[in-house]
């Protein structure tokens, strides 16, 4: 009988948990290692900076879930991964053997790369539920006090989204205090264009984007490297196309949330064979890595080029859509092997987006996420912000109840249709 582990809970590694049990024979062991036994959803965290949520609403005891599915659960974390005696060395000084290995740890967030960067320095974060927690303290000081606000992401970020989705959910919560009028805002990029999303575009992502920034009075800089952040002020050299310096910014902030570039956790970086110089790791078109055969990886940790050469770096996001069904590949490949067979299935890699802006937002399907494409459509409007809710209420309603099923297909279907995203939302009501 097969012993598969998975390393890792987050959005990707605690549904590859639910779809991988269900690909197993009955006597086949899988067991889930995470740092922890709570799952957040971290989509939420920007509601959370603002205080439209609280933490016990997007949290899940992840424990008593995996015991009902027939999953050995580890909560110590992974210290090092040992991949050729196929053993993970676990924080409390354990080991744990596996036959077949799913990597889903998500990044590392690497804020120590900018001086003055991050929750430990002098800018928030909304990349995990505590960073969220602080932010919502300094968003509250900011209520109260006023001034500049400088929200973005950082030169070598991947994920784009959350940085949009934050200054438009900030300058919602602010206007809905009406102290919007004390707070002047900029958005700052290393992207070549507003809505390039490490995506070069989706749709019409670049105009729709500029114009609500201009709509809701944000200014912005885009090929935007940040050098260094100092009690309240942020440096950031704008580049030009050749990656020479255009002008120097010295912006001043009472309040500012940038997220950071990524790279791959301790316990698998550096490891040869297995990742690259970054420590995100290498996978083939089945999910596996090519050195460890008995390894595969889904989610953020996974190795992705870039779409095409920018000023500055610009990294390509992991989507929900691309991670569910780099799950579902993974689960039919390992299941293949233990049964001797060779695996077939090949991820999608498509991308679905819902981005809010407190009460409108941004929608856009890419199919595939990286271009050419077959599908590239995007749209705004208030249903945006209502089906985002549907969403958040369905998924933590899925992961409370193990369930495997996707949903980021017929919520691509349905967006494409639009109308359909009411009943979503009616639906989880």
């Amino acid at each position: 009988m097969a012993h598969v582990v998975i390393l890792g809970a987050g959005l990707g590694g605690t549904i590859m948990a639910y779809e991988m049990k269900d690909a197993l024979r009955p006597g086949d062991r899988l067991t889930v290692v995470n740092k922890g036994a709570t799952y957040s959803f971290v989509p939420s965290n920007p509601w959370v900076a603002v205080g439209w949520r609280g933490k016990e609403e997007i949290e899940v005891d992840l424990a008593p879930v995996m015991a009902r599915r027939g999953i050995d659960f580890r909560p110590e974390g992974a210290r090092r991964l040992r991949p050729e005696a196929n053993q993970i060395e676990l924080n409390d000084g354990s080991t744990l053997d596996y036959d077949y290995l799913v990597i889903a740890t998500g990044p590392e967030l690497a804020f120590d790369e900018i001086e003055g960067l991050g929750p430990q320095g002098h800018t928030q974060s909304v990349c995990h539920i505590d960073h969220a927690l602080e932010a919502r303290t300094a968003f509250e000081q900011l209520a109260a006090k006023g001034g500049p606000v400088v929200i973005g992401a950082v030169q070598g970020a991947s994920c784009f989204g959350p940085a949009y989705e934050f200054a438009f959910i900030l300058e919602t919560a602010l206007r809905r205090r009406k102290v919007r009028d004390r707070v002047p805002m900029t958005f700052v990029t290393p992207e070549p264009y507003i809505g390039h999303l490490g995506l070069d575009g989706v749709g019409d992502t670049k105009s729709l984007l500029e114009s609500a920034l201009r709509e809701k009075h944000i200014k912005w800089i885009t090929n935007a490297k940040v050098t260094k952040v100092e009690p309240g002020v942020m440096l950031v050299d704008e580049v030009n196309e050749d990656g020479s310096t255009k002008a120097k910014h010295e912006l001043p902030f009472a309040f500012s949330m940038m997220l950071p570039a990524f790279r791959g956790v301790e316990a698998v970086r550096g490891v040869e064979g297995l990742c690259n110089p970054r420590g995100f790791i290498l996978a083939d078109k089945h999910q596996r890595n090519p050195a460890y055969p008995n390894i595969f990886s889904i989610g953020v940790c996974v190795a992705i080029p870039p779409v095409g050469k920018t000023p500055l770096p610009v990294g390509v996001p992991k989507t929900g859509f691309m991670i569910e069904s780099m799950v579902t590949a993974t689960a039919q490949n390992v299941s293949a092997l233990i049964r001797g067979e060779q695996p077939k299935a090949v991820a999608s890699w498509n991308a679905v987006c819902l981005a809010d802006f407190g009460d409108s937002g941004i929608a856009f399907v890419a199919q595939p996420q990286i271009p050419p494409r077959n599908v590239n459509w995007s749209a705004s409007g208030k249903w945006v912000h209502a089906a985002k809710i549907g969403f958040e209420r369905y998924f933590l309603r899925k992961i409370r109840q193990g369930k495997s099923e996707t949903f980021y297909e017929k919520l691509a279907l349905d967006m494409l249709g639009i109308t359909k995203l009411k009943e979503i939302h009616e639906e989880v009501a």
